[in-house]
């Protein structure tokens, strides 16, 4: 697009438009930042529950709180959790299990940090948008009125419209990728939770046989 044209489109759109093109920027910097730090956690979690899966079943604690201690630097999920388990595994089955949740949700909790960020944006960016749609289409009736007796009252809307359409454009631009991020993350987040979860019942199960 050349540089002419960007300036049109963004004097069309008016100041809606370049708060859309703002919170644009800052939802594909949250989509960015959490999908790098979902894929580390997750990817991080699963290879220690793998390392541990025989060490943990053939009881060799410290080799399971060796691995976790070099993980809790990393901040992995799972290295919270098993060490914790590790560190309270005298504690009744029933114990182990309320702590192992209380774990879990606030792992998950933190995974889903700035969620919240994609399904607001997601929600209020086409109201943005069709505020930007009524602000155009007012402006074209006005123009359309005030240019009535001459022959050009239908060309001097046409800037009008495009403020309109424009800003339509762009709070849809902004909102579908947001939710579609918001529902990717947040469904990747709960199942994993789920594996946190069936970790933990293993770990239980075999401590206490």
């Amino acid at each position: 697009m050349q540089v002419s044209t960007l300036r049109e489109l963004i004097a069309a759109g008016g100041p809606v438009l370049i708060l859309l093109v703002l919170l644009s920027i800052y939802s594909i910097s949250v989509i960015l930042e959490r999908f790098v730090r979902l894929r580390s956690a997750m990817s991080l979690s699963r290879k220690l529950l793998a390392y541990c899966q025989h060490p943990l079943r053939s009881q060799n604690y410290q080799k399971v709180e060796e691995a976790c201690k070099k993980d809790l630097v990393k901040n992995t999920p799972a290295a919270h959790l098993l060490s914790e388990l590790v560190a309270s595994r005298t504690r009744p089955a029933n114990e182990l299990e309320k702590m192992a949740n209380s774990v879990i949700d606030w792992e998950t909790s933190k995974l889903q940090h700035r969620l919240t960020v994609l399904g607001t944006l997601g929600s209020i960016t086409p109201f943005i948008g069709l505020f930007g749609t009524v602000i155009g289409v007012m402006h074209a009736f006005k123009d359309l009125a005030a240019n009535t007796a001459t022959a050009g009252g239908a060309s001097v809307v046409a800037a009008g419209i495009a403020e309109a359409l424009v800003n339509t454009a762009a709070g849809l631009f902004v909102a579908i990728p947001a939710v579609i991020a918001y529902n990717y993350f947040l469904s990747k987040t709960n199942y994993f939770a789920q594996e946190l979860e069936n970790a933990a019942h293993d770990f239980i199960y075999h401590n206490h046989e």
